[in-house]
């Protein structure tokens, strides 16, 4: 909360006056905020001295997307993979919650038993949506074979899907302010609390829970009623978002973190995770802003202490990243300080950036279509590309920022949706995955692989009511492709795999056209770097930026093939780089060390076995017949842009 980390002072009791206005996003909590625009960074920025050796890039990627099927095949899939990820310069795969879930075909969000990962008979099948135990420990130690470690998903705020109900006194809170309590006197309810796990017979943990063990929930099934129900003689954790004055409790039966006998197991369970992945690399904690402070700070501390202990940043250590999910990256910043700077955070700020700029590029207007209903003129502050980064955590913590742009619960559909237009997605890819201040770049599953999407409306009453349409299938039919065919994302990171080192130099001059370079490193391919320009406007544009003169006299071309022709670099390492309307342009040397394999290279998206003719048949169908006044994909209409002002230009 803002008081407990020295942000604001504490709230006044809801008694004597109601909290602030809640407005959508927990960031307008905070009345008093110190905003850091994108200019805070330096505009020449080198992250490691041209002389000493450079570390290689680090990249994660989501292993995973919110519809993949539950055909129990996702842990075999994943070890398949680990190769090609590799080649990609992935670094760092995170996995879904392997815990058994409510149910067979759960995702794990709605955790049953910590200490099943696919091993017993439990909620329906022996294995989880994602594979069982033997399969999960394969993953974990191929990719250590291969330099990749998997980030365990785990979910500690809450359990679902108990094994029996319990008659407990408990009073309702105000789902809007809960610390507000609705009911002067205690009812009894009854709750599912009551977890014996009949099918792991107390293998690896001997605590059964119950309702002592948590602080309240959301259904009574005496009433068969919905509300947030306070247990009597618990209390919310104070060190939490004061979103909804107070946002302890999320869903389900809420863990009690205070309890001796939770703590005790929840320290042990980490322990216990690395006993059987003992070459796993870290932990991505989810909803950690429903949970303690306190307490993600003396788990942090006993994860370094017993479970992964060494120097920090070694590889023995676990890389941690935290789910918080707010727009007030000052306070993320706090947050990250208060943990000691032991994990990192996802960046939320700038995907809502993103999102917000993209959009409101669709609407962009040229100058010549200025006053027409509904768009947008040039220069506003909605599309101006200068702001990307405008209060990021990268901005604020780009040492402990993880940037992405988008995951599985922004995707379509899902309750954080963060919509991204479509012409705009290689833009937000080129900017985490090449420059040098933008955390660590996480890559979302179903923009390499493509996605299956809602396939059901319907949600099933119970588990006994599930049915095979309410989840999506590994049908060829139901699958969307990822971004650009598959082919563009990929040569991303490769490009940061190879050249994305050195010293960054910034060119945000302009509203709707900015770039930036890297001049290489010595150490990694040869020196080679990188060039990157792109826009969101409807006219061509080009900027002239320097590469660096160690690169005077190479010819750079685009690696993405958006922008055709030559680039020349002159004998003080500058360069004239042009881009397509709405487009991003790449520009590497031709003769960069790799560059021969990063052109011929072809991302295999068919790991759900569909063979290519029906992968054609999918792309066909969902392109849509082609109209003559308008190309069928963007892609080929900012090539022709491109040939069309290098024409006008005289360039080669």
């Amino acid at each position: 909360m803002s008081a407990f980390l020295g942000l604001v002072p504490q709230y006044p009791s809801p008694t004597l006056e109601p909290p602030p206005p809640y407005g959508g996003t927990s960031s307008k909590l905070r009345p008093l905020r110190h905003r850091r625009p994108a200019t805070f960074l330096p505009s020449t920025y080198t992250p490691y001295p041209p002389d000493a050796p450079c570390p290689p890039n680090r990249t994660m990627v989501q292993g995973f997307e919110w519809y993949c099927p539950p055909d129990f095949q996702h842990w075999r899939r994943l070890t398949k993979i680990i190769p090609t990820l590799a080649q990609l310069g992935i670094t760092q795969i995170w996995i879904p919650p392997a815990c058994k879930a409510s149910w067979k075909t759960g995702n794990g969000y709605d955790i049953y038993d910590l200490y099943d990962l696919g091993e017993f008979e439990q909620k329906g099948s022996r294995k989880t949506k994602w594979g069982g135990k033997e399969e999960l420990q394969q993953l974990v130690a191929v990719g250590a074979q291969y330099g990749v470690s998997v980030l365990f998903d785990a979910v500690l705020n809450h359990k679902a899907a108990a094994d029996f109900k319990e008659p407990v006194l408990a009073r309702r809170v105000d789902p809007t302010d809960r610390r507000v309590v609705l009911d002067k006197k205690p009812t009894e309810v009854e709750a599912w609390t009551g977890y014996d796990f009949p099918g792991r017979q107390g293998m690896y943990s001997p605590l059964r829970w119950s309702a002592q063990h948590f602080t309240g929930i959301d259904y009574d099934d005496l009433r068969k009623a919905n509300a947030i129900w306070k247990f009597e003689g618990k209390e919310w954790a104070e060190d939490v978002d004061e979103e909804n004055g107070n946002y302890d409790y999320l869903m389900f039966a809420d863990i009690d973190h205070q309890h001796p006998e939770v703590k005790r197991d929840l320290f042990h369970w980490t322990w216990w995770l690395k006993s059987q992945l003992p070459q796993l690399g870290g932990l991505r904690l989810d909803a950690i802003k429903h949970y303690s402070y306190s307490f993600v700070r003396e788990l942090l501390g006993h994860i370094d202490r017993h479970v992964a202990p060494g120097p920090p940043g070694s590889p023995e250590t676990w890389f941690i990243v935290g789910e918080y999910w707010r727009e007030d990256s000052e306070f993320l910043a706090r947050y990250i300080e208060f943990m000691h700077h032991r994990l990192s955070l996802f960046d939320v700020q700038l995907v809502s950036n993103f999102s917000r700029i993209s959009l409101a590029s669709e609407r962009l207007q040229s100058s010549s279509t200025a006053g027409t209903a509904g768009g947008i003129t040039y220069g506003s502050r909605d599309t101006d590309l200068r702001t990307l980064f405008d209060d990021t955590l990268c901005v604020w913590k780009p040492h402990n920022a993880v940037s992405f742009v988008v995951n599985h619960d922004t995707q379509k559909g899902q309750s954080l949706e963060t919509p991204i237009a479509p012409f705009f997605m290689p833009l937000a890819y080129s900017l985490i995955l090449l420059r040098a201040n933008a955390g660590v770049p996480c890559v979302f599953w179903s923009d390499l692989y493509g996605s299956f999407g809602v396939t059901s409306n319907d949600t099933p009453a119970s588990e006994d009511d599930a049915s095979p349409r309410d989840t999506p299938r590994p049908d060829p039919q139901h699958w969307k492709p990822p971004m650009c065919g598959g082919q563009v994302l990929p040569k991303l990171m490769l490009a940061r795999r190879l050249w994305a080192y050195g010293t960054q130099y910034d060119y945000l001059d302009h509203p709707h056209c900015v770039g930036f370079t890297r001049t290489g490193h010595y150490s990694r391919a040869g020196g080679a770097g990188v060039a990157c320009v792109m826009a969101n406007w409807w006219e061509h544009a080009s900027k002239r930026m320097y590469v660096g003169v160690e690169h005077a006299g190479e010819v750079w071309t685009d690696l993405l093939k958006f922008c055709p022709g030559e680039v020349m670099i002159d004998e003080e390492g500058w360069g004239v780089f042009p881009v397509s309307a709405r487009s991003v342009a790449v520009w590497v040397s031709r003769d960069a060390e790799g560059r021969e394999g990063v052109d011929a290279f072809e991302l295999d998206t068919d790991v759900y076995g569909f063979d290519k003719r029906q992968q054609q048949q999918v792309y066909e169908s969902q392109r849509g017949p082609a109209v003559e006044e308008e190309p069928e994909d963007w892609m080929i209409a900012a090539r022709g842009a491109a040939a069309e002002y290098l024409a006008m230009t005289g360039s080669d």
